[in-house]
């Protein structure tokens, strides 16, 4: 009997922590970032223009998302599964797109690393990330701010007859819109993507995507490369050998102590492919047109800390994972320029390969090659993408998932056609509705009750719309918020001090104010403003419910730092007493419990609080704050539950 390629829907149930609510502080600053290198000197010129072209200094207008605890319990999660009589691959439309699994049914062999739990952590360029599966970033250096985020989905005819499953969405970092459209040939061993990154506007505009593939770590990584360019946690770029460098075969995920990328410098003329093969030789292939010129190997090292992130992102007794990697770009710490009106399509394919993977490197990997090219040649990969690309304009049929409705507000303001990615006014929810006045009648409606304020939007045309609108100051708040990421901070400082003059809530202008005080260095004045806001909020506060809460611990924990920055201690400790008993005692709070205690001379009862043990949910990929306070508490080494640092000891 022939099985025909289907797309269903499916439920799975997984241990899964809360999503929560997002930070309704705007992010006026970045958070922690580990992608970037000091030296641009020794990189050849285009890679050092790339590095340096438009590198992220703000999220906005996108919202962090640390409302994430680490309980696990069983939910159900939203899936769309592609199957044909050899591959059946579960993709997550809610939850960034992400491929969670990519099955070979005539062996039963998984060929993705796939996560047994649904567990947040921080890092996403905007926070909330888990790992497994492959993954779509899009938009800036680090992982997507869509990785927890949902997406449109819909079946759209392929171009072999069958069915494809369109993912698509409206990328805010950079506003572009994307899609990925995935399919199973008939009787295929391989999985098409097809992607296609759109550049609507009048001017030029950077770009980046990176398809991550998390697979076993017990493997040995192979691409066609003799040199690579690693990066070590260590703000720095440095060419070295394939696939051996100081007397280690760095193909072996599990040969490096430490975390490490290695991009991969593939021959101008050679085929884009990686692979990752167990010791029988068996695993996933990862190919591609050559516009998806970048290959990369992530390793979390067998050090301590990079065993500590994997136990962190799963449950116990799972075996560890590496990721291999296709960008646009040589490394993930560079950006593409998209011309203007312009676009930028390639196609990928995901399946098996059996090929030996002991002997030396030029042999194995000339063998992968060649059977790669048995199973999958070069050419059809480059025709698939031919036959797929008149396929992206064709409109969706069935609906099967709903992502944001940002997408249809750009799509009203720029009045922009754009084939094969409806984002229909019908998706526009409450979160648009404030823009859509103002894009309509030229004013920001009054909230009808007092709440945090909702987000804001910074591109140039909507900060345009905000300074002609009446200047009332839920106006000049956002105001503030776009002339600050636009890089004017002093005119963002007089929106928000105009505004205190007849705000009806004064801690999210006060909240911003001590932002601009501490990046200009004035930190008594910050701590001023941070406590003013906290009382403020505590007065204005109408209920428990999750944005209130969001709101107070957000600011809570900003208040505490800033008034411990400045050695207050009285008045940071009175802030934490004023915070909900569930609060303090999460994990995040906790750390800052024995923050507060060394401050207050209280070094014993610091201990006692690592003692007692701690887990901080969004602690940040490559923070080290837990590890400076035990040096400050202790002389004795980091216990291996705290242990998260993913670079080498400083010499």
């Amino acid at each position: 009997m022939v099985i025909v390629t289907t797309i269903r829907r499916e439920v799975l149930t997984l241990p899964a922590a809360e999503a929560g609510p997002d930070n309704p502080l705007p992010p006026l600053r970045m958070l922690h970032e580990v992608h970037r290198i000091e030296d641009r000197d020794e990189l050849p010129r285009d890679m050092a223009r790339q590095v340096g072209l438009a590198p992220l200094h703000s999220l906005l207008p996108v919202r962090v998302r640390d409302g994430y605890g680490r309980a696990r319990e069983p939910r159900e999660i939203d899936a769309l599964v592609i199957e044909n009589d050899r591959l059946r691959a579960t993709v997550l439309p809610g939850l960034g797109g992400r491929v969670a699994s990519l099955l070979h049914k005539p062996t039963g062999r998984e060929l993705l690393y796939r996560n047994p739990v649904f567990q947040p952590a921080n890092f996403a360029l905007n926070g909330a990330w888990y790992s497994g599966g492959i993954e779509w970033n899009i938009g800036a250096t680090g992982h997507t701010t869509l990785s927890c985020s949902p997406l449109h989905a819909a079946r759209v005819p392929a171009p072999d007859g069958g069915e494809m499953l369109r993912l698509w969405e409206w990328e805010r970092l950079r506003d572009l819109p994307f899609q990925v459209d995935l399919w199973l040939p008939e009787h295929s061993d391989f999985l098409y993507v097809g992607v296609r990154i759109r550049n609507p506007h009048e001017r030029a505009v950077p770009t980046y995507w990176w398809s991550n593939i998390a697979v076993p770590e017990e493997r040995r990584v192979l691409a066609p490369a003799r040199e690579a360019w690693h990066f070590g946690y260590e703000r720095r770029l440095r060419r070295v050998p394939v696939p051996s460098y100081e007397g280690v075969d760095r193909s072996y995920p599990l040969n490096s102590p430490y975390a490490a990328d290695y991009f991969y410098e593939l021959p101008d003329a050679r085929r884009r492919w990686i692979a990752a093969l167990d010791a029988d030789g068996r695993g996933l292939v990862q190919t591609s047109t050559d516009v998806l010129r970048g290959r990369k190997l992530f390793v979390w090292g067998t050090g301590s800390g990079g065993r500590r992130w994997q136990e962190w992102l799963t449950e116990p007794g799972t075996d560890g994972y590496c990721e291999i990697q296709a960008g646009l770009a040589r490394t993930q710490l560079e950006h593409v320029l998209m011309d203007a009106e312009s676009e930028v399509s390639w196609l990928e394919a995901y399946g098996p390969l059996e090929s030996p993977e002991a002997g030396g490197w030029d042999t194995v990997v000339r063998e992968a090659e060649t059977r790669l090219e048995t199973v999958l040649p070069r050419a059809d990969v480059d025709a698939a993408h031919a036959a797929w690309k008149p396929y992206a304009d064709t409109d969706p049929g069935e609906i099967l998932a709903t992502g944001s409705g940002w997408g249809a507000l750009e799509v009203l303001r720029g009045d922009w056609k754009l084939p094969g990615t409806p984002f229909e006014e019908g998706t526009l929810g409450e979160a648009q509705k404030p823009w859509l006045q103002l894009l309509r009648a030229g004013t920001l409606p009054e909230p009808r009750r007092v709440r945090p304020p909702g987000e804001t939007l910074v591109a140039p045309h909507w900060r345009d719309m905000l300074e002609t609108a009446p200047a009332t100051p839920l106006t000049e708040y956002h105001l503030g918020v776009a002339q600050w990421h636009a890089g004017d901070r002093a005119q963002a400082v007089r929106s928000w001090e105009r505004a205190l003059e007849l705000a009806p809530s004064l801690w999210p202008l006060l909240r911003c104010l001590a932002v601009a005080d501490q990046e200009a260095g004035n930190h008594e004045r910050a701590a001023d403003r941070y406590a003013d806001a906290f009382d403020d909020l505590c007065h204005e506060r109408r209920d428990n419910g999750e944005s209130w809460t969001a709101a107070t611990a957000a600011l809570g924990r900003e208040a505490i730092e800033a008034l411990l920055a400045v050695r207050r201690t009285a008045q940071a400790r009175g802030v934490r007493e004023r915070l909900h008993p569930a609060i303090r005692g999460q994990g995040r709070f906790r750390l800052i419990d024995a923050q507060l205690l060394l401050a207050e001379g209280r070094p014993d009862e610091a201990r006692a609080v690592f003692a007692a043990g701690f887990e901080v949910a969004d602690l940040r990929e490559g923070a080290e704050a837990v590890g400076r306070l035990w040096a400050r508490l202790s002389d004795e080494p980091l216990p291996p539950h705290f242990d998260f640092r993913m670079r080498p000891p400083e010499s």
